[in-house]
This record gives C-alpha cells, sequence and structure tokens, in this order.
C-alpha cells in the first residue's frame, strides 16, 4: 500500500495530463452527441453508457499518450531542472493542439461519414495530398486552427498551473525506471486487453459510434485492415454455392445466354458499351424517384427512355466498392474492397469476359488513378487505364483535387471512344466521374446554383454533364451501336441507426441504348454484383463464369435479393430482411422496414445440429460470404490464362 501511495504522488503530473486527456475527448463526445442532432441520445439510458465506455477507451488510449512524457521525465538527470519544465512544457502544448486538432478532425469526419475514425481515416492517411487538398477546398481553415491554437492555449494555462510545482526531481534511478515499466505496462495491458467491441451494446449504431474513441478505432483499423472471414466471422462446415458445379473451383460456373425479352433486340453480337459509374448518386436524388428538386432533368429523361431498374443496392459506401462490384460481380467481403488488396492481380472480371470477346476495355478517370489503387488494379484486371494525365491544360475548364470537372472527362472519354471506333473494334468503356464530391466545385454557368454551394448543386452539374455527353455522343458513327450502363457507385451518405439501413444503398441502374432497347422499368430486389452478369447475357455471350451475381432479366424474379456491407457488417437483404453478420461470429436478422431486430446468435464451432436449425436467410448469407471471403484468398477468383 505504501508502494502504491507513492507512487501515485510521484505520478501526479502524469495523472493530471492523463485528466485533460480525458477531460478535452469528453467535451469532444458531449459536442459529437449534439452535432449528430438526435437529441433523444441524451437520455440517460442512451448517454450513461457511452460517457462510462466512451471514459474506460479515452483511458485506455491516454497510457499510450503518457508514454513520451513518462521516458522523457524519467530520463532526464534531476540536474537539469530549468531545461526539463521547458521541454516538458512545449511537449505538453503539442500533445495537447494535437488532442485538440484530432478532436476537431472528428466532426469533419463525422459529417462526411457519420462515424469515428476508422478504416476510411486510415485510406486519408495513405492519400494526404488529396484529403489535405479536399479540406483545403471545403473548409475556411484560418478561424478552425486559431479556435484550436486558443483553446489549446487555455487548456495548457489551466493544466501547466497545476503541474509546474508539483514536479518531482527527487526520484531515484531505481524508483524511476520501475514507474517507467509500470507505466509501460498499463499501456501494455490496455492494448492486449481492451475489447474491440466493447461499444456494440446498443442496435443505434451512431449510439455505439459515439461511445468509440476515434484514435482508439483509428488504430485498430490500421493493423486490422484485412480481416479473416474464416476467423472472425459465422462459418459453415462446407457451404456448397454451386451444387452442379463438376470441377475443382467452387465459383465456376458455364453461362449459357438465355433468349433475351421482348424489348430488347441486340442485332449485333458486338455492340459498344459504355459504363458510367456516377459519384456518390443516390437513387433518392433522382426525380424518377420522388425528388422533388428537379437537380436531375437528364437522367429523369434518360429513366423514361431506358431499361430502368428501380429496386438495384450498392454493395458498400465507397467508390472502390462501387468499383470491385461492378467489375469482379463479387460480394462486399469484410475488410478493404479487393481493389485495394494485395493479390489482386488477373482476376476474373468483366474487362476479362469481353477482352476475350475482341472487345477494347478501359477504364477512364477523371482524377489520378494512382488514388486507391484503380490504376493498379484495373491495368492488371484487363483494363487500359486513362486518367487526367491524358488531358491537355487547355482542355480543361475546372478541375479540383479530386479530379477534372465531369464535363472534362466526358471530352476525354469521347476522344478515346472515337479512337477505339477507327481501329474498327468493339469497346467497353468504364467510365469513373468525381463532381459529385466535397468541396462540390465545378465550373460556374452551367447550372443554376452556384459552385461550391451544396451537394444538390453537384448532383445536378454531373447530370448536366451526363446529359451533354449523351447529346454529344449522338453526334458520333458509333452511338447507334452502343449501350449505355449508367449507375451509381454509392449513395451520398451512409448514416443510420443501424450497420446497414438499408435505404442508404438504394442507387439507380438505367441501361440506354435507343437502337435496341425500349424503354421498361424492372422492380425486381437486385445487386450492383449483377451488373455484368445480366449485360453479358444481354449482349448473348457464352461463358464460363466466376461471379457471384445473376443476370437480373431471367433470374432475378425468382431470386431477389441485394448484398451489403459498411466494412465489418456484411449483409444480405432479402424478403423484406436484412441478415446481418458480424466479427465475433454474431449473426442477426433484422426488420427491414423499422430496423429491428428480429432474432439473433452467435457460434464459434457450430454442430450439425446447430447448422440444420439455423434461419434459411443466415445460412444463404454464411454461404455466400464465406465462400466469396474463400474465392479471393484461395485464388479461385484467379484466371488460369489470360490476356493481359
Amino acid at each position: 500500500m505504501h508502494h502504491i501511495k507513492k507512487f501515485l504522488c510521484s505520478s501526479k503530473v502524469f495523472i493530471y495530463i492523463i485528466l485533460a486527456f480525458l477531460a478535452i475527448n469528453f467535451i469532444s463526445r458531449i459536442g459529437l452527441t449534439a452535432f449528430n442532432q438526435d437529441y433523444s441520445i441524451f437520455l440517460p439510458q442512451h448517454l450513461l453508457p457511452i460517457l462510462i465506455i466512451g471514459g474506460l477507451y479515452d483511458l485506455s488510449v491516454s497510457f499510450y499518450w503518457i508514454i513520451p512524457f513518462v521516458l522523457f521525465s524519467y530520463l532526464v538527470p534531476n540536474k537539469f531542472i530549468k531545461t526539463h519544465k521547458i521541454v516538458l512544457g512545449t511537449l505538453l502544448l503539442a500533445a495537447i493542439f494535437a488532442w485538440s486538432f484530432i478532436a476537431t478532425s472528428e466532426f469533419v469526419f463525422w459529417h462526411e461519414f457519420s462515424t469515428r475514425f476508422n478504416f476510411i481515416a486510415v485510406d486519408y492517411l495513405i492519400y494526404t495530398g488529396e484529403v489535405i487538398g479536399n479540406i483545403r477546398e471545403s473548409y475556411n481553415l484560418t478561424p478552425i486552427f486559431l479556435g484550436i491554437f486558443v483553446f489549446s492555449l487555455a487548456i495548457f494555462y489551466i493544466l501547466w498551473k497545476k503541474i509546474n510545482p508539483i514536479i518531482n526531481y527527487s526520484l531515484k534511478c531505481t524508483q524511476k525506471i520501475t514507474y517507467f515499466f509500470v507505466w509501460s505496462g498499463l499501456a501494455i495491458i490496455s492494448y492486449l486487453f481492451m475489447p474491440a467491441y466493447l461499444n456494440e451494446f446498443s442496435s443505434n449504431i451512431q449510439i455505439n459510434q459515439l461511445a468509440a474513441n476515434g484514435q482508439f478505432e483509428f488504430g485498430y483499423a490500421f493493423f486490422h485492415n484485412q480481416i479473416n472471414y474464416n476467423e472472425f466471422y459465422a462459418t459453415l462446415h462446407s457451404p456448397k454455392l454451386y451444387a452442379n458445379n463438376q470441377q475443382n473451383n467452387p465459383l465456376i460456373h458455364v453461362v449459357n445466354s438465355i433468349k433475351n425479352p421482348d424489348y430488347i433486340n441486340i442485332s449485333t453480337k458486338k455492340p459498344n458499351i459504355v459504363l458510367i459509374s456516377v459519384e456518390s448518386l443516390s437513387a433518392d436524388f433522382l426525380g424518377t424517384f420522388g425528388n422533388t428538386q428537379n437537380i436531375t432533368p437528364n437522367l429523369d429523361k434518360l429513366a423514361l427512355e431506358s431499361l430502368l431498374f428501380t429496386n438495384l443496392y450498392a454493395t458498400g459506401t465507397r467508390t472502390v466498392r462501387g468499383l470491385e462490384a461492378l467489375s469482379l460481380g463479387i460480394l462486399p467481403t469484410p475488410g478493404n474492397s479487393i481493389v485495394k488488396r494485395p493479390n489482386n492481380e488477373n482476376l476474373f472480371s468483366l474487362g476479362y469476359v469481353l477482352k476475350n470477346q475482341g472487345y477494347s476495355p478501359m477504364y477512364i478517370y477523371g482524377g489520378y488513378s494512382y488514388f486507391d489503387n484503380m490504376k493498379y488494379f484495373f491495368s492488371n484486371n484487363h483494363y487500359e487505364v486513362i486518367d487526367r494525365e491524358f488531358l491537355d491544360k487547355k482542355d480543361i475548364h475546372y478541375q479540383n483535387i479530386w479530379g477534372v470537372a465531369d464535363e472534362d472527362l466526358f471530352t476525354l472519354s469521347l476522344r478515346q471512344l472515337d479512337t477505339k471506333f477507327k481501329e474498327k473494334k468493339p469497346f467497353f468503356a468504364h467510365i469513373m466521374t468525381t463532381s459529385n464530391h466535397r468541396p462540390f466545385t465545378y465550373p460556374n454557368g452551367r447550372i443554376d446554383i452556384s459552385s461550391k454551394t451544396n451537394r444538390e448543386g453537384a448532383v445536378k452539374y454531373t447530370d448536366w454533364a451526363i446529359g451533354d455527353f449523351i447529346n454529344r455522343a449522338k453526334d458520333k458513327p458509333w452511338f447507334k451501336n452502343t449501350i449505355f450502363v449508367i449507375v451509381a457507385d454509392h449513395c451520398a451518405s451512409s448514416r443510420g441507426k443501424t450497420d446497414l439501413p438499408i435505404e442508404k444503398f438504394h442507387i439507380p441502374l438505367m441501361i440506354y441504348a435507343p437502337n435496341y432497347i425500349k424503354p421498361k422499368k424492372i422492380d425486381y430486389i437486385a445487386s450492383q454484383i449483377d451488373i455484368a452478369p445480366t449485360l453479358l447475357n444481354m449482349l448473348n455471350i457464352n461463358y464460363e463464369s466466376k461471379f457471384f451475381g445473376q443476370d437480373i432479366l431471367s433470374q432475378g424474379q425468382n431470386n431477389q435479393r441485394a448484398f451489403i456491407a459498411n466494412y465489418q457488417t456484411v449483409g444480405m437483404y432479402k424478403d423484406n430482411k436484412i441478415v446481418q453478420l458480424k466479427p465475433q461470429k454474431v449473426w442477426q436478422i433484422m426488420n427491414a422496414k423499422d430496423n429491428s431486430i428480429i432474432t439473433q446468435g452467435k457460434f464459434k464451432n457450430p454442430t450439425q445440429k446447430e447448422i440444420k436449425e439455423l434461419p434459411p436467410l443466415v445460412n444463404q448469407a454464411i454461404t455466400y460470404y464465406q465462400i466469396a471471403s474463400e474465392g479471393f484468398t484461395k485464388n479461385y477468383m484467379k484466371n488460369t490464362s489470360a490476356k493481359k
């Protein structure tokens, strides 16, 4: 007891520093709760566990922060008192500024993603140029940094008045060593034993996120960016996806084209294909889906002239998830998108199938394609990559940190399509837009909303650019023999009270080819992963497939389902229910209408009896995700002989 008391007395400086850290995080947590604008969270039954669990996370992280102070204080000889105080004070002010800066950054991150720091923040650490540029273009940083500095000075002043008189210079060398190992031990214990999922105590995802600590979440995401499905998720002993498959590869299944319905008449075997994946185009932006703001007049007109899919869902909440689904036709397996994972070369892709059919596949992007590993992924999976480096300065009307204005991207695309047409080869172009992204900037004078006004302005500009692209394409000799596919990469917001709010994955899909396709609405529930198989069947192509998706037109009515994910939670939407699979082998069935939990469970090594008693929807979801995860990790998705 005497030793503990002596340790506490000699550690008062560090305890005060920890209390300052806890205070800043407490203020941040209360601020984020108010910023979230769901004031029911302030009710005691919600707020108390948020503060208690959040305090535990904050305390855990504080042990990491205190180590530099402990190390410095115990290494400096007692005789250098003046130097010690100057350096310690400087170190403390820098730390307080860092804590305040991180807390402020969390408000910016929450505004964009409605969550604490996570794997997205880890990605941002890699692409600092784009991220810092985006922040500079989106916010007035001078008053923000000034506010952080003034707040930091105030906290430092209060704290320094407390600790300056009690800094201990009388410790012996043995005591310093002992106390250093005690503090280091606290940090190690925190690292080893602080549960990563302690904050998941509520069915309301916003409450859970408020109880988390952004720095803890960031660290966890950094070290767990790749997630082993079989280790963390509910699994079956030997799931079978394609029961009739007689080959060693469980993904391979032969697809023979089925006669297209009356409203589709592909009179040539190889029409050109232009697939436009539109940045952050939620279905509810379109008048077609009930929006009354008139911000998508061109897309609404195209919807009336197209094969319109009204119940299509994105697989994820980020561009790389959309690119993965559209190119590979695979479910959103836990962790990073395959676009960003190692060993993602020579995979079975839409580009691969079309290249073997004589097409020239291209990926055309308005930004620098090194971002999010797009260039490496597409160039190593049978696409030619074309980005803003292919544009001369005179061809750029506007650009921001993410890329050139969409109209300039489409000018580049038309130039490439003309070149391919002259080579007398059918082309497949996957075009990825960027303008519908913060800071929401674009050339003035195109629409009636000024640049950098709001999201609605960016949506309306992108809509204008697409309409302008289609109008310019109509004058091209290849237009009549071209199929245009317009789809979103993901929704603009994933904010909701549950991990997987289905309405935040609803995106538009229209296939426009006036020479081949009559306008019609398709109301079947379908997934982004179904687009490639649907398109290939429309082209009457027989092929040996490794896609997880299906042809919506021939199979969609009898197997309506969609696959959605937010990074760690993966799910399947079917029969007005959402099956959620989470780490720690947890599964849940949610009511898609009111987000209530219908039933849930958890198993690590299920017996045959437990598997038989598993709800059929859960069995299906586990089967799909387990096979998809193994499909990538065991190289089942690789092509044995590919033309690169």
